[in-house]
């Protein structure tokens, strides 16, 4: 085999082990991942809305 063709071969071996891994760890964050629940908002109307004193 030539160098070329040798080190073809390792760079590519290089980047199918590195999409591969890349795969895996999308893979696992998509499946972790907990979307948010919305609920419905509560209308309170016995007390006033509270705003913080910073709020200008």
């Amino acid at each position: 085999m030539s160098l070329a063709m040798t080190l073809m071969m390792l760079i590519s071996g290089w980047l199918a082990v590195a999409a591969a891994m890349l795969w895996g760890v999308l893979r696992i964050t998509r499946r972790h991942h907990h979307h948010p629940v919305q609920s419905a908002p509560v209308a309170n109307t016995d007390k006033p809305a509270i705003h913080p004193a910073t709020a200008h």
